[in-house]
Order: structure tokens, then C-alpha cells, then sequence
């Protein structure tokens, strides 16, 4: 089966829903959605018989540049990600009315499309042009149909689009520094290069500056709660859930295995970023007042975990890191969807003017509690597989780092908590809070589904990476 199949159905999707016009574009966006997730779950089963499924063909011969895909475990893993969340996303705007709806989810099959191309590239050059694609809907969706001020949410979206824009700068020179040394932009080429430690060092931090801005890694976050906040939700569920993994699976599959000597080297200052990451995020989430925004600094913490699993260059490093990432991204969509249904009928995203949603409707409260407990990694969830093993990486790296990490569990629990009780308990609230309709009980019951089932047995997913990031490692180590 040929992988590019996948990015075929979602660009086709993209044009069909632009021309299918607004009435109906949200309908068909939906079932192109589910088309790519059908695909990809097939893809997945022909991946597991052991066929070959990646695709490559030369597409420039000046420089030498493929249309080359390459769909081993980590990025299947991400594919899915991204095409099982993307009917799940457009599903959970149905609630929603937009002008321009055509535009609006054609853009979102689009940035589906290129994010998953950034996963499936195996030719640098491709890879940094899916990458760069990936940007341009969001802007778009985050400035034409987002929250507020028009004139606030232009600063947010073009601070966001410089920020990412001109750290992808870095990556291209580097790329293009790879190239003259290779002769080729494909990953296996540039993987035999022999790098002097200065060569790479240089390497590293050009591809560091282009992920730290996307995950993001402080000091490069000063975008992300302001685009959160004013991006629609769907918006924002396509940056939280999927667009910054984008950052996190390049690490692994890019930065590390073409620096290891770097890597290796300054492991213990990018490992102590990520982790003040954790620490930052969880203070600053503890005093916000708006919901979106406290769940946007939660998120800063958790990313900034993953990110230190990565740098311990272990395998139960890469396996919790990527097991994170899959987890964080259906409980992040989880959080941001409960916040946008309580929006949908308070008109407020203050927590301070919410409170007694229980007494009205205790379906919606039980839910909203699975999904924060989930983000707080409660045993037999799926985002305490992935922190578990995370945290047992940094352990074997250093105990301080287990245990300054472990306090985005503690704070985590609090704030969050805190926040579901200002919320959701309390006496009855004046407003009414109506229950929650078909279309928002199928798309939190189905994100909860994943979370409880992966919590419970990851094995599926632990046997689909490992084999992957352990040849990365060997990769890695391969020069030492």
C-alpha cells in the first residue's frame, strides 16, 4: 500500500471542502477526516504484516531532492495521532457556526495534510517545506475566526508566525550545510555523515531553535498562551494536540541521531530546560483566572517533560516521551473541548463566573473529572504510562531531575483540581448550564475511550515505537 496515499486523500479533502460550499463543508470535511483515519488504520495493519509501505521518488535532480516517505513505528504512531484526531476535531465543532465555513475547515484538512507530511518525510528538503506548510492554516484560522480584539489577536498570530518562521531559518541553513557535505537531503544519507563535535554542535542548536520555538521550551514560549487563548478552540486543539509533537518528533527522529556528540555532550543543560519548563508552567498556570489559558500553561509543563525524556537518550526516554505525546494529545483536545463547552453556554471563559455546573448536569461534570484526573496522569490512564516511564528515564539519569520533574504530578494535581472546583462544584449557578448535546458526549466519550484503553494496555503502542526509536538510538550511539 502506498503510503502518500494518506496526504492524497487529505489535499483532495482540503480542495473538495473549499468547493463543496458552506452548508455542507463541515460534513464533508468530516468524512474526508474519517477517510484519512480509515487509510491510516489500514496502512497500519499492512505496516504490521511487514510490508513496505514507505514511498520514494526523485522530484528535483538539481539540488537531488525525493518526494520520499518513509512510514517506520514512531511515525505511524504519529500518523495516527494526527488523522484520528482530526475527525474528532472537526466533529467537535459542529456546535459551532462559522463564516466562510468552507475556508475555514479546508484550512484544517490542510494543516492536517502538512503535519502529516512532516511525519511521514524522509528527504530533509521535504520535511522543511511540509513543516513550513503546517504553519500557514493556522495563522489563518487563529486570525480570521479567532477570540477578541482583531487588533490583539494580529499581534498573537504574527508573533507566532515570525517567532516559528525565522527559527525555521536556522533548520534550513542547516539542512542546506548537510546537503554539501552529503550530496543528498535524504535521512539515510545524512545519517552516515561523519560530523566533526563542531559541526554538530552548530547542527544541534540550528535545530534546536526551530523546535524549542515549536513545542515550546522556555525561554521561546513567550507565543504560546496568547495564541492559545485567542485561537478558536479548534484551533487551538490543532496546536496543543498535534502541531507541537510536530517539535517533539523531530527531536528524535532529526536533531538527536545528527548530533550525538552534542547531544551527548550538553545533555544535562537541555534535560534542565525542559524540566524548568515544567516547573515555570506550573506556577504560572496556578494564577491564571481565564481557563483556556491555565489549561495553555498546563500544557507548557507537560510538554517540557516529554522534551527532557527526550534529551536522556534512553530508550524508556524516546518510549515515554512518544507515549506522552500520543497521551497529552486526546487529553489537551479533551480539556480545550469541556472549556469550549462551558463556553458555548456562559459565554465566559473566567472561572470565577462559572461554578455549580454539577448540581445541573452531572454527565458533563464525570466526564470533565476523567479528563483532568487523565492530565494529572491518575494510574490507569494514559498520560501516566507515558510521565511514569518519562520520569524513571530521568531517574536513571540523575534523581534530582526524577524528582524536580515529578512536580509537574504535584502541582499539576493542584492546580487543576483547584480549577475543576471553582468550576464545577459549589451552589447551583444563576445560569442555566444545559446538558451536553449528542455531537459533545460522542467526542469527549471517544476521547476518554483512548485514554482508559492505552491507560490500561499500551502494549499495542509500546510494540508499534520501540523497535523504531531503538534503531534511532543505535544511531545515536553509533558514534561515541
Amino acid at each position: 500500500m502506498n503510503v502518500s496515499l494518506i496526504l492524497i486523500i487529505l489535499f483532495v479533502g482540503a480542495l473538495v471542502t473549499f468547493l463543496s460550499g458552506d452548508k455542507i463543508a463541515s460534513k464533508v470535511a468530516l468524512f474526508f477526516g474519517l477517510a484519512a483515519a480509515g487509510c491510516s488504520i489500514v496502512l497500519l495493519n499492512h505496516y504490521n504484516l511487514g510490508e513496505n509501505i514507505s514511498f520514494i521518488s526523485q522530484w528535483i535532480s538539481k539540488p537531488n531532492v525525493s518526494f520520499a516517505l518513509k512510514a517506520d513505528g514512531l511515525s505511524m504512531a504519529m500518523l495516527l495521532l494526527t488523522t484520528v484526531l482530526t475527525p474528532i476535531i472537526i466533529f467537535s465543532s459542529f456546535g459551532n457556526q462559522y463564516k466562510n465555513a468552507k475556508s475555514f475547515y479546508a484550512l484544517i484538512l490542510f494543516m492536517a495534510f502538512a503535519m502529516a507530511g512532516t511525519f511521514l518525510a524522509s528527504d530533509g528538503l521535504l520535511y522543511y517545506i511540509f513543516w513550513e506548510l503546517a504553519l500557514i492554516p493556522i495563522y489563518f484560522i487563529a486570525l480570521v475566526w479567532g477570540n477578541g480584539d482583531l487588533e490583539e489577536r494580529k499581534k498573537a498570530v504574527i508573533k507566532f508566525f515570525i517567532y516559528t518562521f525565522a527559527g525555521s531559518l536556522f533548520m534550513l541553513v542547516a539542512f542546506v550545510y548537510l546537503y554539501l557535505k552529503a550530496g543528498s537531503f535524504l535521512i539515510e544519507d545524512l545519517y552516515k555523515l561523519d560530523l566533526s563535535a563542531n559541526e554538530q554542535l552548530w547542527i544541534f542548536l540550528a535545530f534546536f531553535l526551530a523546535y524549542a520555538i515549536k513545542i515550546p521550551l522556555i525561554p521561546f514560549h513567550t507565543w504560546q498562551a496568547n495564541v492559545y487563548q485567542k485561537a478558536p478552540t479548534v484551533g487551538t486543539m490543532l496546536l496543543s494536540g498535534i502541531m507541537l509533537k510536530m517539535g517533539l518528533y523531530s527531536v528524535i527522529r532529526w536533531q538527536l541521531p545528527l548530533s550525538p556528540l552534542a547531544a551527548k555532550e550538553y545533555m544535562f543543560i537541555f534535560i534542565g530546560l525542559g524540566i524548568a519548563g515544567v516547573i515555570y508552567g506550573s506556577i504560572v498556570a496556578l494564577r491564571q483566572r481565564d481557563l483556556k489559558k491555565l489549561l495553555a500553561y498546563s500544557s507548557l509543563a507537560h510538554v517540557g517533560l516529554i522534551a527532557a525524556g527526550t534529551y536522556t537518550l534512553t530508550i524508556d526516554g524516546f518510549r515515554g516521551a512518544v507515549l506522552q505525546m500520543i497521551a497529552h494529545g486526546f487529553v489537551v483536545v479533551g480539556l480545550f473541548f469541556a472549556a469550549e463547552i462551558i463556553f458555548r453556554r456562559y459565554e465566559t471563559r473566567l472561572i470565577a463566573e462559572m461554578g455549580g455546573i454539577r448540581e445541573q448536569t452531572p454527565r458533563f461534570s464525570s466526564m470533565f473529572l476523567i479528563l483532568v484526573l487523565a492530565s494529572v496522569s491518575l494510574p490507569l490512564t494514559f498520560n501516566f504510562v507515558g510521565e511514569f516511564t518519562v520520569l524513571y528515564s530521568l531517574s536513571q539519569i540523575n534523581i534530582w531531575f526524577a524528582l524536580l520533574g515529578g512536580t509537574t504530578i504535584i502541582l499539576g494535581a493542584y492546580y487543576m483540581l483547584k480549577m475543576f472546583q471553582h468550576a464545577m462544584l459549589g451552589e447551583t449557578n444563576a445560569k442555566v448550564f444545559a446538558d451536553v448535546s449528542l455531537n459533545e458526549a460522542v467526542t469527549l466519550v471517544a476521547i476518554i475511550a483512548v485514554l482508559l484503553f492505552f491507560g490500561m494496555y499500551p502494549k499495542p503502542i509500546i510494540d508499534l515505537i520501540t523497535p523504531s526509536l531503538e534503531e534511532i538510538l543505535t544511531q545515536i550511539n553509533r558514534i561515541n
